[in-house]
Protein backbone atom coordinates (compact mmCIF):
# COMPACT_ATOMS: atom_id res chain seq x y z
CA UNK A 1 0.00 0.00 0.00
CA UNK A 2 3.03 2.24 1.01
CA UNK A 3 6.06 3.30 -0.97
CA UNK A 4 7.62 5.10 2.02
CA UNK A 5 7.29 6.76 5.12
CA UNK A 6 8.96 9.81 5.88
CA UNK A 7 8.67 11.58 9.69
CA UNK A 8 10.76 15.38 10.35
CA UNK A 9 13.97 15.41 13.27
CA UNK A 10 15.37 18.26 14.35
CA UNK A 11 18.67 16.84 15.03
CA UNK A 12 19.22 13.88 12.27
CA UNK A 13 22.29 12.50 13.75
CA UNK A 14 19.97 12.17 16.87
CA UNK A 15 17.80 10.49 14.66
CA UNK A 16 20.04 8.28 13.30
CA UNK A 17 21.34 6.82 16.26
CA UNK A 18 17.77 6.44 17.39
CA UNK A 19 16.50 4.82 14.61
CA UNK A 20 19.37 2.87 13.42
CA UNK A 21 19.13 1.40 16.67
CA UNK A 22 15.46 1.04 17.05
CA UNK A 23 14.85 -0.64 13.06
CA UNK A 24 18.24 -2.48 13.43
CA UNK A 25 15.98 -4.62 15.74
CA UNK A 26 13.79 -5.18 13.09
CA UNK A 27 16.65 -6.71 10.89
CA UNK A 28 16.99 -3.12 9.08
CA UNK A 29 20.59 -2.42 8.48
CA UNK A 30 21.74 1.63 8.88
CA UNK A 31 20.65 4.36 7.28
CA UNK A 32 21.75 5.89 3.91
CA UNK A 33 22.22 9.05 5.07
CA UNK A 34 21.42 11.82 1.70
CA UNK A 35 22.23 15.59 2.94
CA UNK A 36 19.31 16.73 5.27
CA UNK A 37 17.46 13.08 4.92
CA UNK A 38 18.13 9.96 5.90
CA UNK A 39 16.80 5.94 4.34
CA UNK A 40 16.18 3.04 5.28
CA UNK A 41 15.46 0.73 2.65
CA UNK A 42 13.72 -2.61 2.65
CA UNK A 43 11.92 -5.04 -0.03
CA UNK A 44 8.23 -3.87 1.25
CA UNK A 45 9.22 0.10 1.73
CA UNK A 46 11.15 2.81 2.75
CA UNK A 47 11.04 4.19 6.03
CA UNK A 48 13.05 8.25 5.86
CA UNK A 49 13.74 11.03 8.08
CA UNK A 50 14.22 14.28 7.12
CA UNK A 51 15.11 17.93 8.60
CA UNK A 52 12.13 19.87 6.97
CA UNK A 53 12.95 21.50 3.65
CA UNK A 54 10.97 24.59 4.52
CA UNK A 55 13.25 25.60 7.47
CA UNK A 56 10.78 25.73 10.12
CA UNK A 57 11.18 23.08 12.89
CA UNK A 58 10.19 19.64 12.80
CA UNK A 59 7.23 18.64 14.99
CA UNK A 60 5.27 16.04 15.55
CA UNK A 61 1.83 14.86 14.01
CA UNK A 62 -0.77 14.88 16.94
CA UNK A 63 -3.24 11.36 16.31
CA UNK A 64 -0.56 9.99 14.32
CA UNK A 65 1.48 7.47 14.79
CA UNK A 66 3.50 4.91 12.88
CA UNK A 67 3.63 0.97 13.11
CA UNK A 68 6.72 -1.42 12.80
CA UNK A 69 5.49 -5.09 12.35
CA UNK A 70 7.59 -7.87 14.63
CA UNK A 71 7.48 -11.34 14.35
CA UNK A 72 7.09 -11.79 18.05
CA UNK A 73 6.88 -10.39 21.91
CA UNK A 74 10.54 -10.74 22.21
CA UNK A 75 11.52 -8.53 19.15
CA UNK A 76 9.04 -6.06 19.89
CA UNK A 77 10.44 -6.05 23.74
CA UNK A 78 14.00 -5.32 22.19
CA UNK A 79 12.75 -2.64 20.21
CA UNK A 80 11.26 -0.96 22.82
CA UNK A 81 14.56 -1.42 25.03
CA UNK A 82 16.81 -0.02 22.08
CA UNK A 83 14.40 2.95 21.73
CA UNK A 84 14.42 3.80 25.76
CA UNK A 85 18.65 3.22 24.94
CA UNK A 86 18.53 5.49 22.18
CA UNK A 87 16.67 8.95 23.00
CA UNK A 88 13.01 7.34 22.93
CA UNK A 89 10.52 7.46 25.82
CA UNK A 90 8.11 5.01 26.51
CA UNK A 91 4.61 5.80 26.12
CA UNK A 92 1.40 4.22 27.11
CA UNK A 93 0.81 1.09 28.83
CA UNK A 94 4.31 -0.96 29.28
CA UNK A 95 4.52 -3.00 26.41
CA UNK A 96 2.55 -6.39 26.16
CA UNK A 97 -0.76 -7.88 25.12
CA UNK A 98 -4.04 -5.97 24.24
CA UNK A 99 -7.27 -7.77 23.20
CA UNK A 100 -10.01 -5.63 21.30
CA UNK A 101 -11.86 -6.07 17.83
CA UNK A 102 -8.46 -6.42 15.69
CA UNK A 103 -7.85 -9.74 18.17
CA UNK A 104 -4.86 -10.21 20.60
CA UNK A 105 -2.04 -8.06 20.13
CA UNK A 106 1.47 -7.22 21.41
CA UNK A 107 2.19 -3.32 21.56
CA UNK A 108 4.86 -1.60 22.11
CA UNK A 109 4.73 2.35 22.07
CA UNK A 110 7.51 4.99 22.41
CA UNK A 111 7.89 8.89 21.02
CA UNK A 112 11.14 9.45 19.18
CA UNK A 113 13.80 12.04 20.24
CA UNK A 114 11.28 14.43 18.30
CA UNK A 115 8.16 13.50 19.35
CA UNK A 116 6.86 11.23 16.64
CA UNK A 117 4.53 8.42 18.33
CA UNK A 118 5.98 4.85 16.91
CA UNK A 119 4.77 0.98 17.70
CA UNK A 120 6.06 -2.32 17.59
CA UNK A 121 3.22 -4.77 16.78
CA UNK A 122 2.77 -8.39 17.04
CA UNK A 123 -0.07 -9.92 15.65
CA UNK A 124 -0.96 -12.99 17.67
CA UNK A 125 -2.36 -16.54 17.05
Amino acid sequence: MFSHIMVGANDLDKAKTFYDAVLGTLGVGPAMVDGHRIFYMTPTGVFSVSQPINGEPACYGNGATIGFACKDSAQADAWHAAGVANGGVSIEDPPGVREGGMGKLYLAYLRDPDGNKLCALHRMG
